[in-house]
């Protein structure tokens, strides 16, 4: 897919590249090993209640609750050298609050968090972002990147909606990716205004996500269902940004990179939250590389949990080159 050079020059420049997160690193040493941070962090937390797990899985395939996929994750990093003390987490993820459970989560095992991206999950900050964002890792360390859209499911089922605690209205979810979707749609159907404001400063990022999906008109249109293909067509669509980020700013990889990318599933405050994993990769001294698909789950008290379904899952080297598919070992 050809992006619009305009929005290359805007991701590029966006000097939206500030940690969203900034708590103090903790030593590894306190909980034993990083694994045994997230086996600590999810005690609290609810089971997956199964039957809505099963509701999850028939519409995204391959899904791993929250819990599922830190433990898969942070099992595969330990393999590379990666911990809590030597790893610098940085998403791009979209500005709902949503989205934030999941961040908050690999927050909780790596200790802080910087924030490449922005609604649908884009990454906005782009390059010099990205120039910023591999500053802050630890000297000789790792860089773990997570990324992509997010699709809401409701307790009965529906795809592109989800249940907001103290809001009786079930709202869309991606509102964002919605709103682009309809956008195609009067393209595609022909009853469409083209606006000329889609580079409009004061909403450049909804104009950006609705330039970004224009070359997916015929596959949502033909889609069986419009809502659970929308995530993945917006994945596809970021994963080219992606890779041009980390290929123009791979020289800056310290020790390794592993890249996670997949769909992120939320579910209301009393159902599950789930995210899909579409890529993930690693770089690190040695040649290892993945692309795998995750799902993660995150349960609350008197909730259900979140998925992601993971579609990436790879590993670069200190060269910037890509050594190890770890998307496999995700299922």
């Amino acid at each position: 897919m050809k992006i619009p050079a305009t929005l290359l020059i805007s991701l590029s420049t966006t000097a939206a590249f500030t940690p969203s997160h900034l708590p103090t690193r903790q030593s590894s040493t306190l909980y034993g090993t990083t694994l045994d941070k997230v086996t600590e962090m999810f005690k609290s937390k609810p089971a997956e209640n199964e039957e809505f797990g099963k509701l999850v899985r028939q519409n995204f395939p391959g899904a791993l609750s929250n819990r599922e996929l830190a433990v898969r994750v942070v099992e595969l990093l330990e393999e590379k050298g990666m911990d809590s003390d030597n790893t610098l987490l940085c998403t791009s993820l979209c500005a709902d609050e949503l989205a934030r459970v999941l961040e908050d989560e690999f927050v909780g095992v790596y200790g802080n968090n910087f924030n490449l991206g922005g609604l649908s999950g884009f990454p906005f900050a782009g390059n010099t972002g990205w120039g910023a964002m591999s500053a802050h890792v630890p000297d000789g360390g790792y860089n773990l990147v997570i990324h992509g859209p997010h699709v809401g499911i409701t307790k009965d089922g529906v795809i592109g909606k989800v249940e907001r605690s103290g809001i009786a209205l079930v709202d869309n979810c991606c509102g964002s990716a919605i709103a682009a979707s309809n956008y195609l749609k009067g393209i595609t159907d022909g009853g469409a205004n083209i606006t000329p404001k889609l580079q409009q400063f004061s909403d450049f990022q909804q104009g950006a996500v609705q330039e970004l999906i224009l070359p997916f008109g015929k596959r949502l249109s033909r889609a069986d269902n419009r809502m659970r293909e929308l995530p993945y067509a917006l994945y596809d669509s970021q994963q080219v940004l992606v890779d041009d980020i980390v290929n123009t700013g791979k020289s800056s990889i310290k020790a390794g990179l592993a890249v996670l990318g997949g769909i992120q599933i939320n579910t209301g405050p009393d159902t599950c939250k789930l995210y899909v994993a579409n890529h993930v990769r690693i770089a690190s001294t040695t040649n290892h590389y993945l692309s795998p698909l995750l799902i993660y789950c995150n349960l609350q008290p008197s909730s259900t949990v979140d998925y992601f379904h993971p579609l990436r899952f790879d590993y670069y080297d200190a060269d910037g080159n890509l050594v190890d598919n770890m998307l496999p070992y995700l299922k």
